[in-house]
């Protein structure tokens, strides 16, 4: 009997004000689509990182530490197998948020040491690598903003009544986003200190 007043209140909710499926499918689409977009930007950026370490490693080879920081997060980026389905998994997808953190930290670091090396600031190959990072960092961020965009519209719908029901009936369920924490402390650069004594100096 409760299963069947369940069912009459679901499709009285369907009459009423329509049961929200295709507006579920519409979010659930332009998310996919914004999550590529994520995507297609982070791998731009992980394939620029080889090439700006070999160039940097050409002019300050002493900074072994930083560039295999940066070699390493690239590393871990690289580990993570960025599918489809990771945006429906809160756990993987927090793992993904992650180390593309730690790939932004090892960059701004790798970014601070140049500044003690004007001949490698001058390079033409380095000036176009750190533009064409530049670049994908901020199409990174807008399709970030995207992507959380779409999550939201579409978590409002799973969320909302009657499309809740509709969801509940379908297996759609609320999606990860993008989080602002700890982001503040990424993107400040450590000071680096290159200012050692000299034992020799009287």
């Amino acid at each position: 009997m409760r299963n069947l007043l369940l069912i009459v209140a679901i499709l009285y909710s369907f009459v009423l004000s329509g049961c929200g499926y295709n507006t579920l499918q519409a979010t659930d689409e332009q998310i996919k689509a914004s999550w590529a977009e994520v995507l297609n930007q982070y791998k731009r950026r992980a394939d620029l990182v080889p090439n700006l370490v070999n160039t940097v490693k050409g002019f300050a080879s002493q900074e072994k530490d930083v560039l295999l920081g940066v070699t390493n997060a690239r590393s871990r980026v690289g580990g993570i197998q960025a599918t489809p389905e990771l945006i429906n998994d809160a756990e993987a997808f927090a793992k993904f948020q992650n180390a593309q953190g730690e790939l932004s930290s090892a960059l701004s670091r790798l970014l601070v040491v140049v500044e003690n090396y004007p001949e490698l600031k001058s390079d033409a190959n380095f000036r176009d690598l750190q533009a064409q990072l530049e670049g994908t960092e901020n199409r990174i961020t807008v399709a970030r903003n995207r992507y959380i965009k779409a999550v939201q519209e579409y978590n409002i719908v799973v969320r909302s009544f009657p499309s809740n029901l509709t969801a509940m009936l379908f297996g759609f369920q609320t999606k990860p986003s993008f989080t602002v924490e700890n982001e503040q402390d990424i993107s400040i650069a450590p000071k680096v200190d290159f200012n050692v004594p000299d034992p020799t100096a009287k």
